[in-house]
């Protein structure tokens, strides 16, 4: 008998072929087949909401396929990813094939192992329409909020702005938060470390009340803490009392999406769309010598912290042989998943604990091999005993006050030996205190008065935006990285340094949003739709009331926002620089462009003068027309040299042309990283011997 097994990515077929009898054939989708048309809102809202899919006109061959190999099986089996996503594929897929609703052809596979296809395959099952249901009902969701209020942006404020269900949420968090910083006040205040000493080692105190035990941690301004200062001139240090303990540090819990996101942001630097898509590979398969190919990881969007009791004993036999039984918990550890995670699935994992980060990494990328080796520790590491430290707190007087010490030393290292989360925040080091008795004199090396002024709430990170939206329920694990990438791109918000700012008109965009759809983009009513969307996906709501209770109100607030703002539009505040615009003498302004910044000058459309950030400019000529050359941004993000007066000229290099000419061929040598040069002719035999694989990138 010949079997069609339908997949979403090709990159799985080598993987997943390895394990199925030559009776199956493998094809993939390369994604969605069917889609709403783009060029309207493709939902009738006038008829339960009824979607108008249409096939996707990329993907015509791709069907054509599909329906020829489908005609020629006997069985056809639809293994789109284990999600609400990946079931809705698989439902246009049945669709199309014109498959039976009621036959069970549905398999999943939760990692591309022997044992993952295998028993997948062995297990079909009928398409889960409550799961179709909730996908779709997102879909008509987003839909309809996009599609109604970008063009109401567009008319307002001005063309190629999008307002998104989920993504005006975030970038609203983002906002809100800039104006708590913009408010904020700050307080000084004073703290007061003593240098003391026992024996030879030094420590340091801090201050923490009187001997009334009235807090004083901090005092309110320097006169203050002088006095104190001063009335501690010829105090004795005198230890009275010691306390001693032991807390034990647990392990974090295997990483679900969101985490992982986290995590490799910390350690790794990664954004969210970088790390998804390095995940997504680690998922479908790596050629490993000796192995063969094989997925390295179990699905990587999950909310889930279930581990199979088969993983779990292969990690504690791989613990006890190579760590010792000591490091493994006196009972297994469970951890429990937040309500409503979908549990069908596990934990992120390493599909096959034995194939450790070293044995893999020469079949891996750089990057591949850095998420592989988190991924790999942090699950080994959650399964391990935990680290246990001595704690010691000293309680010193001096005159009327007392001061205090903490220090602990490590007992038994435990999961850190491989493992130690990474931290948003600087946290301050506990020291190792010297060994020290109750009643012991201890001498004073220095008494120092510290000046300290409140601080505003921190700027959103990657890691702390994606926490605060995980939190508050906004949006869903895979949705993570594609709304922070939409914010970007569309210039509501940058990147400073690390943390994200919003732009002016970031800021408009949401003041006009909220002024007029308030509820629709406010953070409980958001969380509370995902919530309903989980419901729809276990049965537990019909979709199309869900959509009408929301789309009764919207379409209120939307009618009344048009009426309200009839005839006119929002202006963007812009930057205003001290750079002289030299065809008028107005001083330029800072906008934004398909390129990124630039200078421009307020009297446009009277004076059309631009000019790149001074930043920006860079000292080498264009090698092609001798113009200033300036330092771009692409659609996808990336930085590249091009030259200031395109379109006149074309020049474009993806590092700093260095005025030289490459011997070998004559073409242009730029600067790669690390100042490394290179030929920046494709064609080039250099470029096959010098260029490293970073600049190749």
């Amino acid at each position: 008998m010949s079997k069609l097994l339908i997949i979403e990515s090709p990159n799985k077929i080598k993987s997943i072929k390895k394990y199925l009898g030559s009776d199956y054939e493998v094809m993939a989708t390369k994604g969605h087949i069917r889609d709403l048309p783009k060029s309207k809102l493709g939902v009738d809202t006038e008829n339960d909401f009824k979607p108008q899919y249409i096939n996707m006109a990329d993907k015509k061959d791709v069907i054509k396929a599909l329906k020829d190999a489908a005609a020629n099986s006997d069985s056809v089996y639809l293994a789109t990813d284990p999600d609400r996503e990946g079931e809705a594929i698989s439902w246009h897929l049945a669709q199309i094939l014109a498959l039976d609703m009621n036959e069970a052809n549905r398999v999943t596979f939760n990692e591309i192992t022997k044992t993952g296809v295998t028993a997948g395959i062995k297990a079909p099952r009928k398409l889960n329409l409550d799961l179709v249901d909730a996908q779709q009902a997102r879909r008509v969701l987003d839909r309809i909020v996009g599609y109604k209020l970008s063009p109401f942006l567009w008319k307002k404020v001005k063309s190629g702005l999008s307002a998104g269900r989920v993504q005006t949420v975030a970038l609203r968090l983002i906002v809100e938060r800039e104006r708590e910083i913009e408010k904020f006040k700050e307080e000084e205040y004073w703290t007061i470390d003593a240098k003391l000493a026992s024996g030879r080692k030094t420590f340091t105190a801090k201050l923490f009340s009187d001997k009334n035990g009235n807090k004083m941690d901090t005092v309110e301004n320097g006169e203050i803490a002088n006095s104190i200062v001063e009335s501690l001139n010829d105090a004795q240090y005198q230890v009275t009392e010691i306390k001693k303990g032991k807390r034990n540090r647990q392990p974090a819990p295997p990483f679900i999406t969101s985490t992982l996101q986290q995590e490799a942001s910390r350690k790794l630097g990664f954004t969210g769309q970088r790390t998804m898509r390095i995940a997504q590979q680690l998922y479908e398969g790596v050629d490993i010598p000796g192995v063969g190919a094989t997925g390295l990881i179990t699905y990587m969007r999950t909310d889930s912290l279930r581990i199979s009791e088969e993983a779990r004993a292969a990690a504690n036999g791989f613990i006890t042989e190579h760590y010792g039984a000591k490091y493994l918990p006196s009972s297994p550890r469970y951890f429990k998943s937040k309500n409503g995670a979908q549990d069908a699935h596990e934990a992120i994992r390493p599909t096959d604990i034995n194939l450790t980060p070293e044995f893999v990494k020469s079949a891996l990328t750089a990057e591949q091999y850095k998420l592989y080796k988190l991924i790999w520790e942090r699950f080994v590491a959650s399964l391990m005993a935990v680290c246990v430290q001595d704690t010691v707190t000293a309680t010193i007087a001096a005159n009327d006050y007392l001061f205090k010490a903490s220090g602990y030393s490590i007992r038994f290292d435990g999961f850190t030996v491989l493992y130690e989360e990474g931290k948003d925040e600087t946290e301050e080091n506990a020291v190792s205190l010297p060994e020290m008795s109750e009643g012991d004199i201890l001498k004073l090396r220095e008494l120092i008065p510290n000046q300290h002024f409140t601080q505003p709430p921190a700027r959103y990170t990657e890691p702390t935006l994606i926490k605060a939206l995980e939190e508050n329920g906004i949006g869903r694990p895979s949705t993570y990285a594609p709304i922070l990438s939409n914010i970007l791109n569309r210039d509501y918000i940058e990147r400073v340094k690390k943390s994200f700012k919003p732009t002016n008109l970031g800021m408009v965009v949401v003041d006009l949003m909220t002024e007029h759809f308030n509820r629709v983009f406010d953070v409980k009513f958001t969380a509370g739709l995902e919530e309903k969307l989980d419901k729809i996906g276990e049965g537990d709501l019909n979709w199309v009331d869900t959509i009408r209770d929301f789309y009764d109100d919207f379409d209120k607030l939307y009618k009344k926002a048009e009426d309200s703002l009839d005839g006119k539009r929002v202006k963007v505040p812009v930057e205003e620089t001290d750079v002289l615009c030299e065809k008028c003498g107005s001083k330029m302004v800072i906008r934004s462009g398909r390129f990124g910044k630039f200078l421009a000058c307020p009297n446009y459309p009277q004076c059309k003068n631009t000019k790149p950030m001074p930043e920006d400019e860079v000292k080498e000529p264009c090698p092609k027309c001798g113009g200033k050359l300036v330092k771009r941004i692409s659609k996808k993000g990336k930085k590249f040299y091009g030259c200031s007066n395109y379109p006149n000229c074309d020049f474009a290099a993806p590092g700093i042309p260095t005025g030289e000419k490459c011997p070998e061929c004559g073409g242009y040598l730029i600067s790669g990283v690390r100042g490394r040069k290179y030929c920046m002719n494709a064609e080039c035999p250099t470029r096959q011997k010098k260029t490293s694989k970073k600049d190749k990138e």
